[in-house]
């Protein structure tokens, strides 16, 4: 598949999908979300690729957002068409771990990409946030959902309402991201964060996404329910037995995704 405006890399067990539009800090059109899902789908069936990773071309800008031109075009009915929350929603679910890479500006739909991945690292100059009500819409694509369950419904509302961007340090301190690192050495945090993910069991960090992401929202009872059942799958699996054994004898595991 031939893709216009990412570019879709592997390095190891670790598949990258980098916004390509360096010309228009990496703006978020259309055909630019498709081809997203579009290389997720090819990582997810890639059995050598363990962690997927987004960032954006150059150093300005991870994703600014949506198109204006065509955000100006978009009628009422519009909202409900399959779009960016959608493609959204399946980045969050996707089978395997994902990381953004915040390496600029991360605004609107570039926020809420970020937001879809399981871990956010960003550099230090990285700016983050929701201006959408400058436009008078909201944010789209998950930007009131998301935001709110991750710093916490009075800092999400305080970012959303002023449109006020996050200092990556602000953002960490928030717990938008995980780590804010200088720009030089973010490249070598994602590529550590990888690694401690794909020394993991692969069965295992899918099911754990599955039981954070579809429990969150459940009642306690419910969502420990979840958690056994996923625990369960796991206690039968061949990792299971690799990864006890490893630490039995002192080794490294070597698992199989079985």
């Amino acid at each position: 598949m031939e893709f216009q405006n990412i570019l879709l890399e592997k390095e190891g067990e670790m598949g990258l999908v980098k916004i390509n539009r360096p010309e228009v800090r990496n703006a978020l059109d259309p055909n630019t979300v498709e081809e997203i899902v579009n290389a997720v789908k090819i990582h997810e069936q890639d059995e050598e690729v363990g962690v997927i990773v987004f960032t954006g071309a150059g150093d300005k800008s991870f994703a600014a957002g949506a198109d204006i031109r065509r955000l100006q075009e978009r009628k009422t009915l519009d909202a409900l068409l399959p779009g960016m929350s959608d493609a959204y929603r399946e980045i969050e679910s996707c089978n395997k771990a994902t990381i953004a890479a915040i390496n600029g500006f991360a605004l609107g739909g570039g926020c809420e990409l970020a937001m879809a991945c399981d871990i956010r690292i960003a550099a230090d100059h990285a700016k983050i946030g929701l201006p959408e009500l400058n436009l008078s819409i909201i944010p789209g694509a998950g930007g009131t959902q998301r935001l709110a369950r991750i710093i916490g419904k009075g800092r999400a509302l305080d970012m959303i309402l002023t449109g006020e961007m996050l200092t990556a340090d602000q953002a960490e301190t928030f717990g938008l991201v995980s780590q804010a690192v200088p720009l030089e050495q973010l490249w070598q945090a994602v590529k550590n964060k990888v690694d401690k993910v794909l020394a993991k069991g692969p069965l295992a960090v899918r099911m754990a996404k599955l039981t954070v992401n579809r429990g969150f929202d459940l009642d306690m009872d419910t969502a420990l329910m979840m958690e056994k059942m996923a625990q369960a799958i796991l206690l039968g699996s061949e990792d299971k037995q690799e990864g006890t054994q490893a630490f039995l004898e002192k080794r490294k595991a070597e698992f199989k995704g079985r």
